[in-house]
């Protein structure tokens, strides 16, 4: 990893190269392809070296790269220069010439990432494979459940995304943040914390902090009911297991009440106080009723 990241400069590079990571440099580059962030897609450029180079350093060592909303290439050129080859989903066609100068090694593909076929994509890369993104707020859960999907065609995931939904995803049992996405996504992925970002390392700052997660799959097989079963169990969170579990079902307090003694479940718990293996375990035992 170069040695010149601690002051956001390059103290010698390649001459023609950029440092989007430099506030300056990032301006500048802007203004030569006419850009400006589009608020209505969510846009906030990165613009942190240490940030940077925290990402990159979470991707291991990797032949493939697919970056999911690269916007300018801030991320790209560092990602790309790790790679063989390198692909990016870029849903705003303003970007294509300005990824041209920044990461001419990278293959830009116009379109929608909820809509594009990211196996297709990643399939044509080499192995080991890597899934970068700096998500957008507005689509985070929609973008988790494309990632999810293909997670099986990489080696890990590096994601960025706002700080409430990085502290859910990373929430354990007992901890009032765990919901359905905490217990869904740790149930397919083991997940690390890479670093915090807080508004002032974005162009324009957001109003809100970010955190990067780096996603890497899991192999464990779960019982075919255990995500509609979790998602029933935190339907409402306030309400209590006994009585969101009564009302997906369409069971009674009794019925319900029967199922969580034998798996020792106080009549007061609530969704979030359960561990992973308590969940397995809880669906197991609908399952063998045929509530699911």
């Amino acid at each position: 990893m170069p040695a010149f990241w601690a002051t956001g400069r390059y103290r010698s590079r390649p001459f023609g190269t950029v440092n989007l990571t430099d506030a300056g440099e990032l301006k500048g580059f802007l203004r030569k392809h006419g850009l400006k962030a589009d608020k209505s897609l969510g846009q906030h450029f990165l613009c942190a070296p240490d940030i940077v180079q925290a990402i990159v350093r979470a991707a291991g060592a990797y032949s493939g790269c697919l970056e999911v909303g690269p916007g300018p290439g801030i991320l790209t050129t560092f990602l790309a220069k790790k790679s063989e080859a390198m692909s990016a989903v870029e849903f705003d066609p303003r970007m294509v010439k300005p990824l041209a100068d920044s990461a001419p090694k990278c293959k830009v593909i116009v379109g929608d990432a909820l809509r594009v076929d990211l196996a297709a994509i990643l399939e044509e890369l080499p192995e080991p494979r890597v899934l970068v993104s700096n998500m957008p707020y507005y689509i985070t859960g929609p973008l988790l459940a494309r990632f999810s999907e293909v997670r099986h065609l990489c080696s890990a995931m590096v994601l960025m995304m706002q700080k409430e939904v990085g502290e859910k995803i990373v929430a354990e049992a007992k901890n009032r943040d765990r919901g359905a996405l905490s217990v869904n996504i740790q149930s397919m992925f083991t997940v690390e914390f890479v670093v915090k970002a807080g508004g002032e390392c974005f162009m324009p700052p957001p109003k809100v902090d970010s955190v990067v997660l780096k996603l890497t799959a899991r192999n464990d097989v779960f019982p075919e009911g255990f995500a509609k079963v979790v998602k029933a169990g935190h339907m409402q969170p306030r309400k209590t297991l006994l009585n969101n579990l009564g009302s997906t079902f369409r069971k009674d307090r009794a019925e319900v009440y029967e199922v969580m003694k034998g798996q020792k479940l106080l009549e007061t718990v609530r969704g979030f106080e359960l561990t992973e293996a308590q969940w397995v375990s809880l669906t197991e035992s609908i399952m063998k009723l045929g509530w699911t």
